[in-house]
């Protein structure tokens, strides 16, 4: 079952002026349901354009040609758009900035309350989403959301976004600005969510690495087109594809990549860093095993050494005493 449909999707930016820019072209796409999507292409290629449109952010500027279908919702038609705002969550970069309220109990609560739902599901939604983004409920509902690390306002605005429970979750750029241990801990969360909450994620990002970790499809935007779709590892296996889109491949293809440069052999298409740590351990247990073969048919040779006439040739390195010298 698709989740998200678009057709002849086209956009243009102060259309009709000297200004004018064409941000998307002709865009076709399907995402089924339960996809991780990732969205990738260097800046100004129409990624935040793309994702604008899915909840009614930005209007279709052509209804007789293009069209965006989400959950069944229809994006050119008001009341469906209305419903799409719901639908359809929206984490952009930085999201900890649209904190506003005076405690984080309400600043989740602000969604769930547009939807006119009664004070207790209410209560209930707030308290599940903030649970679900690692904050406890009792330590965090009545603190300021401006009294928080960077870390805690970004769950905080992820938690208002989860608590209407969207069916598809969009994120823009999630990772911006956080430490390495911030960054998997988010990556981490996004798995949660999509197991309980938000089954289809699309996440934009110019950070490959995560891309690659996370995602089960991958497609790439330049000029407003679509120019590439596919798995992590057909796109980002392809390093001439992905610098002709303007990116670079992500780390542990560029490690793997100068490896094989110099004659060690690895898997084909290593595109994150747990293949690359998985692919080097059994390269070094393997030449450990090697190791210990030969340190064991040189133990072997000496002792058979002590046995055999001067004609003879040992049964481990065939040679004869005189080619392995006075000390066999």
């Amino acid at each position: 079952m698709s989740a998200i449909e678009i057709k002849d999707l086209s956009f243009i930016y102060s259309k009709g002026t000297p200004y004018q820019k064409q941000a998307l072209k002709d865009v076709d796409l399907s995402v089924e349901e339960g996809t991780v999507l990732g969205v990738v292409g260097a800046t100004g290629s129409g990624k935040s354009t793309l994702i604008q449109h899915l909840n009614g952010l930005i209007r279709i500027q052509d209804k007789k040609r293009g069209s965006v279908v989400v959950n069944g919702l229809d994006a050119s038609k008001r009341k469906e758009r209305a419903r799409l705002r719901f639908e359809v969550g929206m984490v952009f970069q930085y999201p900890e900035y649209q904190l506003f309220e005076d405690t984080v109990a309400k600043d989740v609560a602000f969604g769930p309350k547009n939807m006119k739902l009664s004070k207790e599901e209410i209560d209930l939604r707030v308290r599940r989403a903030l649970e679900l983004v690692g904050l406890n409920y009792e330590g965090f509902a009545e603190r300021s959301p401006f009294d928080l690390s960077g870390g805690e306002k970004r769950r905080v605005a992820i938690a208002g976004v989860i608590a209407m429970q969207p069916k598809v979750l969009v994120l823009d750029e999630p990772v911006a600005g956080l430490d390495p241990v911030g960054r998997r801990e988010l990556l981490d969360l996004i798995g949660r969510l999509r197991r309980e909450v938000s089954p289809t994620v699309l996440i934009v990002s110019h950070n490959m690495d995560d891309i690659a970790s996370v995602a089960d499809r991958v497609i790439a935007l330049k000029d407003g087109e679509i120019v590439a779709d596919g798995t992590p590892k057909q796109i980002f296996g392809d390093r001439a594809l992905v610098e002709s889109i303007g990116l670079e491949v992500p780390p542990a293809k560029r490690v793997a990549d100068m490896l094989e440069e110099r004659g060690i052999q690895l898997p084909p298409q290593i595109i994150d860093m747990d293949e690359l740590e998985e692919a080097l351990a059994a390269l070094l247990k393997q030449k450990e095993g090697i190791a210990d073969e030969a340190q064991t048919a040189e133990a072997t040779c000496a002792e058979e050494g002590d046995m055999r006439s001067q004609d003879d040739s040992c049964a481990v390195c065939r040679k004869t005493p005189d080619e392995e010298g006075e000390d066999v």
